[in-house]
């Protein structure tokens, strides 16, 4: 029986992970980094197992490259998620692939500096990536309500690993100095692990993603805080939420939001974190989550099938989302309560 290395196993399950993504049905773009970031890590999962499975050391020219492609991948893919337009793209993307020019001029001229290099960009990208979500679930303006925070924990558990595998990276390089190759192999066996565990919270983001609309939000806004602006911005969010039942949108994120309200984001996100002590995507689940204890108890619905009407995407997103509100799960409510005549909602004014 053929020799098949871990990593080759590795690649297949980041090929298939990569064609679920991409042929998701939605009415969004693809998130198109994060794609090329799933695709990128096959193909470093395919250079590892060639050249420690099968010894094929030329690849260690090419798999240094594409090592440092992929912190600026996931950068880019969580940039989408962050802002709202980019019109200085072609700077950025000169920006980015300055890693990967670096890390060829290396290779070819100073290679004992390329793994110093890619433990300095793994870092780097890592600390931007934390300044980017600084303001918690609510900088993911562009990500819908319902999976905002997943998305958010997801990407800070990116970033970690990206830390993580430029350790990684440190120790094999103490291991190869110190004459410990058939050490550093498992030690690199190890380090493609950290690579899925990258792919697979960036492509849990991805399936959140959604592509910035036209029309832009209103123009942000800097000015001391006051109670009275915080108490007119939450009383014109809950008009939305009351009156045209917005909540049931599935795809509203925070720039839908604000494009509706009439307000900055940023003025949303403070406003509902000072006055309620949460981020807008709970903020909104928990709407979403009285319409459908409402619905448990006095209609025949299934979970399901209320879980689609008041605007969640995914089972997991709004199980996790009721358990958090009710402390109990869906059929659990349903027992309990479907005799009430009239339901309690969990949002209050």
């Amino acid at each position: 029986m053929p020799f098949v290395p871990l990593p080759f196993v590795v690649a297949l399950l980041l090929f298939i992970l990569f064609w679920v993504v991409a042929r998701r049905q939605d009415e969004a773009a693809p998130n198109l980094p994060f794609l090329g970031l799933i695709l990128l890590a096959v193909l470093q999962s395919v250079f590892t197992g060639l050249r420690w499975g099968y010894g094929i050391s030329q690849v260690g020219y090419i798999a240094p490259v594409s090592a440092a492609i992929m912190p600026s991948l996931l950068y880019a893919g969580v940039s989408k998620l962050v802002r709202t337009s980019d019109r200085r793209w072609p700077t950025l993307l000169a920006l980015h692939a300055t890693p990967a020019a670096i890390v060829i001029i290396l290779v070819i001229f100073w290679r004992d500096a390329v793994d110093l290099a890619l433990i300095s960009i793994d870092l780097i990208y890592a600390a931007a990536i934390l300044w980017l979500l600084r303001s918690g679930a609510d900088g993911l303006r562009l990500a819908p309500f319902d999976g905002a925070v997943p998305a958010y924990r997801a990407i800070i558990a990116a970033a970690v690993t990206l830390c993580l595998s430029g350790m990684v990276d440190l120790l094999v390089s103490f291991e190869m100095a110190s004459g410990h190759s058939d050490r550093a192999a498992t030690v690199i066996g190890i380090a493609n692990l950290f690579i899925l565990v990258i792919v697979g919270v960036a492509a849990a983001a991805a399936s959140q993603s959604h592509v910035p609309l036209n029309a832009a939000e209103p123009a942000e806004t800097f000015s001391p805080i006051d109670t009275g602006e915080d108490a007119d911005t939450l009383r014109r969010v809950n008009e939305l939420m009351q009156e045209k039942k917005l909540y049931r949108d599935a795809n509203l994120n925070l720039n839908r939001l604000a494009r509706r309200a009439g307000i900055p984001a940023r003025q949303i996100s403070a406003a509902i974190n000072r006055i309620k002590a949460r981020n807008v995507s709970q903020y909104v689940n928990e709407y979403r989550i009285a319409e459908a204890c409402r619905l448990l108890g006095e209609t025949g619905q299934s979970v399901t099938e209320i879980m689609l009407a008041v605007g969640f995407q995914t089972k997991s997103n709004f199980n996790r989302e009721f358990r958090r509100v009710t402390d109990m799960t869906p059929l659990a409510w349903r027992e309990r309560n479907s005799q009430s005549p009239s339901l309690a909602s969990p949002v209050g004014g």
